[in-house]
C-alpha cells in the first residue's frame, strides 16, 4: 500500500472513530456497543469502501481474540505436568518397568548417527499417544454431509488399534473439505467418472510428455485456465507435489522469498527447495511485508549487496488452521510498488469464495493477472485430487518443460480428471443448470450462521466472517482430545489441532462447513458442540454476542461478558 493510501485510510479511519490496532489492523467501532479502551482481546478488522476504494469494494472483518490469561497460564502448566510424567515413563522404560513400545536403534548403531532423535519423539510417544484414538479413525462411506466410521479400540494405550467390527452409522462431518458437496456416489460427477473409468481405465501409466497426454487433460486445462481468468494453466496429479516441485522452477540462488510465517508445508517445502534466501514475515501484517521488501530494495544480497533476481511473496487465499482470508489487495499494492512477484495458494479458497466461486481474487473483485503465479488444489471444493497452476501463456509453456512434476510425475487418473471437469461445469454453469452457484450460495450461508451461532454461546473463534474453515479454541491438550471422543459420542465427526501443527497454547477444533450440511444438521451439529462446551467448560469468550433476530444476516452485536 502506498504512503498516499495510507494516509488516506489513516484520515478515513479517524473521520469514522477506527482506530489502528494491534499489528496494523483496525478495530470496528460501529457496533451497537463499542468496545471499552482496554478491550483489546478482539481484533477486528474493517475497511470501508469508501475509506478505500481503490482496494478494498467490500468489509473485511476478521476475529482473533487473545488468550485469557488464565487459560495460558493453566495450558503451559498442563504440558508442564505431561512432560515431567513423560520423562518419568521414559525412565521406567529404560530399567524395563514399563513396557517399551517405542522404535530404537540397536545397540550395534549406538556410534552411528541416531536413527531417531529422541527428544523429537519425546512428545509424540508421551503426550500425543494419550489422545491418538482422537484421529487414525478409518471410514466406510463418501465424506459427504455424514460418513459411516469404522469403530476401533486399543488395548496398549493407543499404540496399536484393533477394530471392533461395529460401524457407526451417519456420524455429521464437520471435517472434511467437501466444501461444495462435490463429495458423493450419485449424481453427475459419480456418472461421469464412471463413464470414463469404463471407456479408459483408472491409471494412465505414463506421464504427460510422454503417453500420458490425453484429450481430456487437454479439455479440463482449458476449462481452468476459462475459470480462473488468465491466459493458459496446467493441472498435476498432486496438491503438495503442485507447490513443492513448480516454486523451484520459478526461483533459484539469487533470489528472494518472502513467506507468510503461516504458510503450508508444500509452500515451505518448495522455498526450501529453491536454494533461494526465505524471509518470513509475520502472518497477514503487511507492515512486516513491506518492510521485508523495503529493506530487500535497499540492500540487496548478502555480503554483495546486488539487486535480487527476483523477489517472490509466497500467500495462501484462506489458511487452515487460522480460518483468516489473505489481505489481497493490499499484497498486489505492495507488489507492484516494489516489482516484485506474487505466488498465490488457493487450495481453500477455490470454489469456497467469490459469488461465482473463483477464489480470494473475485472475493476482492481483484483482475487475475495481478497475481503471477495463481495456484490451487482440486482435493477440496472440487472433491477430487490434484493441483494446478494458471497464468500469462509463456509462464505456463516453461513449467511444461522445466518443472519435475509435469516431466517425471504420472499423469492425473482420468475418472478423477472426469470429477473436476463435471464439478467444474456444474460450478461455472456450463452444465445448463444453477446447482453451482446454488451451492456456493448456500456455503456462504452456512457458513456466516455457524460462525454467528458459535459466537452468540460463547467460543472463542478465529478467522473471517466468510471463511468456511472455523477453528474453535479449546487450549489445554486434555481437552483437545476429550473434546473429540465426546463429540463422537454423539455422532459429530470432528477434527481437532494441537502442537506442533498449532503453537502449544493454541490446540483447537477445525470445522469446516459444507453446502451439503443443511440446517438441521448444523442445528444439531450447534447443540451438541453447547452441550460439550458446556460439559468441558469450553466456552471461554469474554465478548459475549447478542442474538437478535431483527438484525441484517451478517451483522453481529457485542457486548462485554462480565463473567
Amino acid at each position: 500500500m502506498t504512503e498516499s493510501a495510507g494516509n488516506k485510510n489513516e484520515d478515513c479511519h479517524a473521520a469514522n472513530g477506527v482506530k489502528p490496532g494491534r499489528n496494523g489492523m483496525v478495530k470496528n467501532h460501529h457496533h451497537h456497543h463499542q468496545y471499552q479502551n482496554g478491550l483489546m482481546g478482539i481484533a477486528l478488522q474493517v475497511y470501508h469502501a469508501a475509506c478505500n476504494g481503490e482496494l478494498y469494494s467490500r468489509p473485511f472483518i476478521e476475529s482473533f481474540e487473545e488468550t485469557p490469561m488464565l487459560l495460558a497460564v493453566l495450558t503451559y502448566m498442563s504440558y508442564g505436568i505431561l512432560t515431567i510424567f513423560g520423562y518419568l515413563r521414559d525412565f521406567m522404560r529404560e530399567w524395563k518397568i514399563e513396557k517399551c513400545h517405542i522404535a530404537r536403534e540397536r545397540e550395534e548403531q549406538k556410534d552411528f548417527v541416531p536413527l531417531y532423535q529422541d527428544f523429537e519423539n519425546f512428545y509424540t510417544r508421551n503426550i500425543y499417544m494419550r489422545i491418538r484414538d482422537s484421529w487414525n479413525r478409518p471410514i466406510c462411506s463418501v465424506p459427504g454431509a455424514t460418513f459411516d466410521l469404522v469403530e476401533c479400540s486399543s488395548n496398549d494405550y493407543n499404540w496399536t488399534f484393533e477394530y471392533t467390527g461395529r460401524v457407526v452409522k451417519d456420524v455429521i462431518n464437520l471435517g472434511s473439505y467437501n466444501y461444495l458437496g462435490f463429495a458423493e456416489n450419485t449424481g453427475a460427477c459419480a456418472t461421469a467418472a464412471g463413464e470414463v473409468t469404463v471407456k479408459f481405465g483408472v491409471g494412465v501409466a505414463s506421464t504427460r510428455q510422454e503417453m500420458g497426454n490425453l484429450d481430456r487433460h487437454e479439455e479440463l486445462e482449458k476449462l481452468a485456465a476459462s475459470f480462473l481468468g488468465v491466459e493458459s494453466a496446467m493441472v498435476f496429479g498432486m496438491g503438495f507435489a503442485t507447490n513443492s516441485m513448480n516454486i523451484p522452477a520459478l526461483v533459484g540462488k539469487g533470489c528472494l522469498i518472502l513467506s507468510d510465517e503461516l504458510n503450508h508445508a508444500s509452500l515451505v517445502l518448495g522455498a526450501r527447495l529453491t536454494g533461494s534466501t526465505i524471509r518470513v514475515f509475520k502472518h497477514n501484517n503487511m507492515q512486516s511485508l513491506e518492510k521485508l521488501l523495503r529493506d530487500a530494495i535497499v540492500h540487496g544480497q548478502p555480503r554483495t549487496h546486488r539487486p535480487w533476481k527476483k523477489i517472490l511473496i509466497l500467500v495462501e487465499g484462506i489458511y487452515s488452521m487460522e480460518g483468516s482470508i489473505i489481505r489481497l489487495p493490499e499484497v498486489i499494492a505492495l507488489k507492484k510498488k516494489y516489482k516484485a512477484y506474487l505466488y498465490l495458494d488457493e487450495a481453500h479458497s477455490i470454489g469456497a469464495l467469490g459469488l461465482n466461486g473463483r477464489g480470494v481474487v473475485e472475493y476482492f473483485g481483484l483482475d487475475p493477472k495481478d497475481v503471477d503465479v495463481m495456484m490451487g488444489t482440486f482435493t477440496k471444493s472440487f472433491s477430487a485430487a490434484g493441483g494446478y497452476i494458471g497464468g500469462r501463456k509463456d509462464l505456463i509453456d516453461y513449467l511444461r518443460t522445466h518443472s519435475h512434476s509435469a516431466i517425471y510425475a504420472t499423469s492425473m487418473p482420468l475418472p478423477v480428471v472426469e470429477q473436476i471437469i463435471t464439478s467444474m461445469k456444474c460450478i461455472m454453469g456450463k452444465d445448463g443448470t444453477t446447482i453451482g452457484l446454488s451451492r456456493i450460495q448456500r456455503l456462504a450461508e452456512n457458513t456466516v450462521y455457524f460462525r454467528r451461532r458459535l459466537q452468540e454461546m460463547g467460543f472463542i473463534i478465529y478467522g473471517n466472517n466468510d471463511s468456511p474453515v472455523i477453528p474453535m479454541m479449546l487450549y489445554m491438550p486434555a481437552k483437545l482430545g476429550a473434546f473429540g471422543r465426546e463429540m463422537l459420542k454423539r455422532n459429530i465427526g470432528v477434527v481437532g489441532v494441537g502442537f506442533p501443527a498449532t503453537p502449544i497454547i493454541e490446540s483447537r477444533a477445525r470445522f469446516c462447513i459444507s453446502a451439503a450440511h443443511t440446517k438441521e444438521m448444523l442445528d444439531r451439529a450447534l447443540d451438541v458442540i453447547s452441550e460439550v462446551g458446556d460439559l468441558l467448560q469450553l466456552k471461554y469468550s469474554r465478548h459475549k454476542v447478542l442474538p437478535s433476530l431483527d438484525r441484517p444476516f451478517d451483522e453481529t452485536t457485542y457486548e462485554e461478558n462480565e463473567e
